[in-house]
């Protein structure tokens, strides 16, 4: 005689078997209908998707890419907030504390030795809140780099802040001065643009002015070379090149390209008591041709014939000096 089986067991061919007390409901409901393949992120379709989102929540970010309705062009993208300049040099730090560059942390070498230029960098950056930190000549060579002579100061700094040409030239005629700037053609070397940089400062000039594409911009070595300039003179962003200095003469300001077999020599340039922007080309292949069309004028630095040719720099600093005097004597 069989004995009875326990309550909640059931009998088969293999002996008695537990029930599942309801616990396996769930799974004989199913799990619904299957996600489509764009929805599932780690299906082809599903990363596809994924990237088309990013990809339009950029452009929004962007505005779109659309340029903007003045015809400089606007502002390069910034950079990210891992991508600050550092400013290298003891004049450098102390001019771009001086302009109250939004600065993030100066960096000292230990033991530096201490004159006026460290002090007043180490007072500037104490009064308005900028970060010091002391750290090891090893250390300090790491971050400026390899080539930086950095005199035992360093400034971090946030990507540059480009201007808009059409704005400057707004505050440079509200305060009833004559505009002098100076546009780059071509020029890639920032420490050509820095040079000129200073050469514009030191000579009266009001702003540089770069294109968007293939032209230096204002790095940590154009900081360097401008020895501080840069913090006082603006650099315009130019979209398209030919286009700014088309808005330009229409407001009055005469474009001048410099290149060796121009028709006007500089010594006792008429124009020089007008509004002028300077164009200076790099020094391989000088002045494009759509820019060369756009001139004014184009102005020829008198040099020695044994001399080939003028480093753009040095050619943007003669013309500057050039037209400054001319415009004290008058």
């Amino acid at each position: 005689m069989a004995k009875p089986g326990r309550p909640g067991t059931s009998k088969g061919k293999k002996g008695a078997t537990k029930g599942t007390g309801g616990n396996g409901r769930q799974a004989l409901e199913g799990r619904g209908p299957t996600p489509k393949a764009e929805d599932r992120s780690w299906h082809v379709a599903g990363k596809r998707k994924i990237a088309r989102e990013r990809l339009e929540a950029a452009k929004a970010r962007h505005g779109g890419g659309s340029a903007g309705s003045r015809p400089s062009g606007g502002q390069r993208p910034r950079k990210s907030n891992d991508e600050s300049e550092i400013v290298t040099g003891r004049n450098s730090v102390v001019e771009a504390l001086r302009a109250k560059i939004p600065a993030t942390t100066l960096y000292v070498a230990a033991r530096i030795e201490m004159d006026e230029r460290v002090r007043e960098a180490l007072a500037l950056a104490t009064n308005r809140g900028v970060a010091v930190l002391e750290v090891m000549r090893p250390e300090l060579d790491r971050l400026t780099g390899p080539d930086a002579v950095h005199q035992g100061l360093a400034l971090k700094v946030p990507p540059y802040e480009y201007k808009d040409v059409l704005d400057v030239l707004d505050e440079v005629e509200g305060r009833g001065r004559t505009p002098l700037f100076v546009a780059l053609d071509g020029i890639t070397d920032p420490r050509n643009l820095g040079a000129i940089i200073r050469s514009t400062g030191a000579f009266g000039g009001q702003a540089v002015i770069v294109p968007q594409r293939r032209s230096a911009g204002v790095t940590a070595a154009a900081w360097k070379t401008a020895a501080g300039a840069a913090a006082r003179i603006p650099v315009a962003m130019a979209g398209n090149l030919t286009r700014t200095l088309v808005a330009l003469k229409e407001r009055g300001v005469f474009v001048i390209g410099l290149d060796g077999g121009g028709d006007v020599s500089l010594p006792g340039l008429e124009l020089a008591d007008r509004p002028i922007v300077i164009v200076v080309g790099s020094e391989g292949k000088g002045l494009s041709r759509l820019v060369t069309e756009t001139c004014d004028a184009i102005v020829s630095v008198p040099i020695d014939a044994a001399t080939e040719s003028l480093n753009a720099g040095i050619a943007a600093s003669v013309t500057l000096y050039e037209i400054s005097k001319l415009r004290a004597a008058k």
